[in-house]
């Protein structure tokens, strides 16, 4: 009985263990995800943080109405909220919010100006498809992307030129590896990113999401789904060893009852 004992305490110690790691293995693989496109998101903030300053040097000394100061404030509120919010992120899909909030902000110093400077208020576009971080777009313009069908892309006034004229637009890119790929390029990570400053424009959600893993991650998509086999594979031997020490835990006590 002793003996069976120890053998019960060493296959749960097996189970914890072995379930320790793979929590341990999936918060790492969660953390490298996550990542780089917290790094993203960072930069936007930090650029946010950038424009608003400034749009207080354009704002020093001028009287603002009631219109212009409540958007400053939602400008203001916007650029403090997402660093929160960016503060809290755990997975990728949670960027969404954060890009949604910047989003907002920057449509709101768009409003201020325009209240300033007494023109009407501006529609609400999306940001520059090339570069969220290039404000928001002025027209959509065809444009064809590397290997790619031609489609119609928010641009803000510098890349619509840029396209028209048949010139690079500048592209906003991320490391994939040792390599620097256009971020709608940066694997499915990047996805919520997008949808945050393209989803709330209607049918330009599908599209921007079907650009998604155009092909620049397929390779590494190969290896996380290796890895992921392994994994499973893994876990499958340690199935049939605990089997295994269960069964012979079986036939000892048929010996017993023998």
């Amino acid at each position: 009985m002793i003996l069976v004992l120890l053998i019960l305490l060493g296959a749960i110690a097996a189970v914890v263990i072995s379930s320790n790691r793979s929590k341990q293995k999936q918060a790492e693989l969660a953390e490298a995800e996550l990542a780089p496109v917290r790094r993203l998101v960072e930069e936007d903030i930090t650029a946010l943080g950038v424009e608003l300053q400034e749009l207080d040097f354009e704002m020093a000394g001028r009287a603002l109405d009631a219109g212009a100061a409540s958007d400053y404030q939602r400008a203001l509120d916007a650029y403090e909220a997402s660093k929160v919010a960016a503060g809290q992120l755990t997975a990728p899909d949670q960027v969404k919010h954060v890009t949604e909030i910047l989003e907002d902000g920057r449509y709101a110093m768009a409003c201020v100006r325009a209240r300033v400077e007494g023109r009407a208020l501006p529609t609400r576009r999306p940001p520059c498809f090339f570069d969220a971080r290039h404000g928001l777009s002025v027209a959509d313009v065809s444009w064809t992307p590397p290997g790619g069908a031609v489609r119609e892309v928010p641009a803000c006034a510098l890349d619509a030129e840029r396209v028209r004229a048949g010139a690079e637009p500048d592209v906003r890119k991320v490391m994939v590896g040792a390599q620097r790929v256009p971020y709608w390029q940066g694997g499915k990570a990047y996805q919520p990113y997008a949808a945050g400053y393209y989803g709330g424009f209607g049918p330009m959600q599908w599209m921007f999401m079907g650009m998604m893993f155009s092909g620049g991650l397929e390779g590494l998509g190969n290896v996380i789904g290796g890895v992921g086999e392994g994994i499973g594979d893994a876990f499958e031997g340690i199935g049939d060893g605990i089997g295994g020490i269960f069964d012979g835990i079986g036939d000892m006590f048929d010996g017993f009852g023998d």
